[in-house]
C-alpha cells in the first residue's frame, strides 16, 4: 500500500480556507497584520505555523489556535518519524511491573 503524502498546514490553509472563501494571501496578510511573505511561505510549505500565526488565524477564521498548532504538530511529527524511523525501530519499550 502506498503511503499518502504528509500534508503541510499551508496546503490546508490554501485548499480549505483561502480558495473556498475567495481570500487572497495578500488580503489575509493585511487583515491579520502578518507579513505577506510569511503567508506566502506558509502556503508553499516552507514555513511553520507559529503560536503568533495560530492566534491570528484563529481570530480571523473563527477557529482555535490549537487547530492550527495541531496541524503543524501533526505535520512535524510525521516528518520527524520518517527521518528517524530506523533509530526508533532500535529503541525498546520499557517494561515495568505495576504493583
Amino acid at each position: 500500500m502506498e503511503k499518502l503524502k504528509n500534508i503541510h498546514p499551508g496546503e490546508i490553509l490554501l485548499e480549505e480556507f483561502l480558495n473556498p472563501m475567495g481570500i487572497s494571501a495578500y488580503k489575509l496578510a493585511k487583515e491579520t497584520a502578518i507579513p505577506q511573505t510569511r503567508i506566502s511561505e506558509i502556503v508553499k510549505g516552507r514555513r511553520r505555523i507559529t503560536a503568533d500565526t495560530a492566534l491570528r488565524f484563529s481570530k480571523y477564521f473563527g477557529t482555535t489556535p490549537k487547530f492550527w498548532l495541531g496541524l503543524q504538530d501533526d505535520f512535524d511529527l510525521e516528518e520527524e518519524q520518517h527521518l528517524i524511523f530506523g533509530e526508533l525501530s532500535n529503541i525498546k519499550t520499557l517494561q515495568y511491573d505495576v504493583a
